[in-house]
């Protein structure tokens, strides 16, 4: 999928990533020559950067300096003026954030216990003792977090149970993994996510009457060794604990699994629970994560 940065910040898709950030700048306000020389002498006179020059006089915003910057680098982020992305995408909405500096420190964390050079292709399934923990918030926020690194990233919507990474994405859900798994659909049925270059997602499709049935068959351990071949980097949001089996199914088909707990939520017993639930499964624990957020 290619990035042509419609509705980002202001910038017109002609925008090239090679240009200066000066350039960036100057072609994402429409600045005039006469405004482009008022921000030069400021410039100089201060000895400060073209983008800081622009701010200090009105005629951008710090935000426009962020975007050129992430232009620049290659980094996809979706800028204020960006209205489709849900307010749940920390990671695509405020990249510089402190929530967004975390979800940073937890991928540097999992590239070395389940996606390094040195480990055994895994996906990563997000497990949680019960409703409302933030799982799929955090998978969301994950799976672009890896997208930025450029590997080509799929989130897979295994909670059949109470789906919702479609609506975080904004996209269409008719048709899914419930499809493939009860042999209605093909792989075809995953969606690129607009405006986040290298993310994918695969939604649920029709939620089913017998969601561990299918995720019990073959078909959906098959799927996942096949999505691993096809990218980089594969995050699985399943349903709460509390509905029953699923997850631990899920996470066994994964390899690999994080525990995602509430603050001042979740009783450690639960957490145990599900830590215990996981080692029975043969799957390889991530970590554990209490969220604040």
């Amino acid at each position: 999928m290619t990035n042509n940065n419609n509705g980002f910040a202001g910038v017109p898709p002609q925008a090239d990533a090679d240009q200066s950030i000066g350039a960036i700048i100057k072609q994402a306000n429409n600045l005039s020559p006469e405004q482009i020389e008022q921000v030069v002498l400021y410039q100089r006179e201060k000895g400060v950067k073209f983008g800081e020059a622009a701010v200090a006089l009105g005629l951008a915003k710090r935000e426009d300096i962020l975007w050129a910057l992430s232009q620049q680098f290659h980094y996809p982020y979706a800028a204020d003026g960006r209205k489709k992305l849900s307010s749940e995408l920390i990671a695509a909405n405020s990249p510089f954030s402190e929530q967004a500096e975390a979800f940073r420190d937890i991928r540097s964390q999992l590239i070395l216990s389940v996606f390094g050079p040195d480990q055994t292709r895994k996906a990563l399934a997000v497990v949680s003792p019960n409703a409302g923990d933030g799982k799929s918030f955090f998978a969301a926020n994950m799976g672009v977090n890896f997208s930025q690194l450029g590997g080509r990233t799929l989130l897979v919507d295994a909670d059949m149970r109470t789906p919702k990474l479609h609506e975080i994405f904004g996209i269409e859900s008719s048709s899914g993994l419930s499809g493939i798994l009860s042999g209605r659909s093909e792989t075809n049925v995953i969606r690129p996510v607009e405006d986040l270059p290298s993310l994918y997602l695969l939604p649920v499709g029709v939620v089913p009457p017998n969601p561990l049935e299918l995720v019990q068959r073959p078909a959906f351990g098959h799927l996942i060794r096949e999505l691993l071949t096809k990218f980089d980097y594969v995050i699985v949001d399943t349903p709460a604990l509390q509905h029953g089996s699923d997850a631990k199914v899920i996470a066994g088909a994964c390899g690999a699994a994080l525990t995602l707990g509430r603050q001042g939520t979740t009783q450690m017993s639960a957490m145990n629970g599900v830590v215990q639930q996981l080692a029975r499964a043969n799957t390889k624990l991530a970590g554990v994560v209490m969220n604040q957020y």
